[in-house]
């Protein structure tokens, strides 16, 4: 059953005290089903209430960029949400786990704009061209769903999971053709890999689906946003974890504890 614009509203209201409580998703757990188009909606009817009380949004993440993790959400698309200033970690960041449901991380690249993206100019070529910089970032999210399988507009409604950045420097040129590693490490073991992938035929896939998404809401990606071009691979909980990196020999590396 559709749900109406006041249903939307009250269960806004309740998704964000959820996520300063640190409990996000309760309102799912009594059987809450949603529509694609009803989670990206209240997505935004929940950014709107943080932006009312002076946060500021910074970018944008892209996620579920393979084709098997679309499926097992329930999804024919990827999933995108949104980047908040006040959730932007440095390089050796300590983070605290009570701040976090189930924390859990992606290791993956993040690129900062040096101009805006316009719907009509996403070939590789153009988006090359719109990128500043490029980054190792650990990606934070708050892994818990507490609906019924499968769970992608459950995912989509609570800002694709996301839950906060941790980014490294830059340290090549965005233009560059590079095959490069990239490992998550948690206490100095390797918990997921991906290796011989391709800078940047293998991480901005997406971007264009992105830029048109944003489009349809009346946004675009700006100049010095951020944007999270996509894990290869899951989240992985961090459970008894301190210190958690991403690490690639050619674009570089990126750490936190966890405390």
């Amino acid at each position: 059953m559709p749900v109406n614009d006041t249903e939307l509203t009250t269960l806004a209201v309740k998704m964000l005290a959820d996520y300063d409580g640190h409990t996000p998703g309760t309102a799912f757990a009594n059987g809450l089903r949603l529509s694609v188009q009803e989670a990206w909606h209240l997505q935004t009817m929940v950014s709107e209430l943080r932006q009312r009380r002076g946060e500021r949004v910074v970018g944008f993440k892209v996620g579920a960029v393979c084709e098997g993790n679309q499926k097992l959400i329930g999804l024919d698309h990827p999933a995108w949400g949104r980047l908040w200033e006040n959730e932007q970690h440095p390089d050796g960041a300590t983070l605290y786990k009570k701040n976090f449901a189930n924390p859990s991380m992606e290791a993956e690249f993040g690129i900062i704009l040096n101009r805006d993206i316009e719907a009509d100019k996403t070939s590789l070529e153009d988006v090359l061209l719109a990128i500043k910089s490029v980054h190792p970032v650990i990606e934070i999210h708050n892994l818990v769903f507490r609906g019924e399988s499968p769970n992608g507009a459950e995912l989509l409604a609570n800002n694709a999971i996301h839950a906060g950045v941790v980014r490294g420097l830059g340290k090549i040129d965005p233009k560059q053709t590079i095959t490069t590693d990239l490992e998550l490490i948690y206490d100095g073991k390797v918990v997921d890999s991906w290796y011989q992938t391709k800078w940047p035929d293998d991480y901005l896939s997406a971007i264009d689906w992105l830029v048109q998404e944003q489009t349809k809401l009346g946004n675009k990606l700006r100049k010095n946003d951020l944007i999270l071009t996509g894990a290869l691979g899951p989240p992985i909980p961090i459970e008894e974890t301190k210190l958690v990196e991403a690490k690639s020999p050619q674009l570089g590396r990126v750490g936190a504890i966890f405390l």
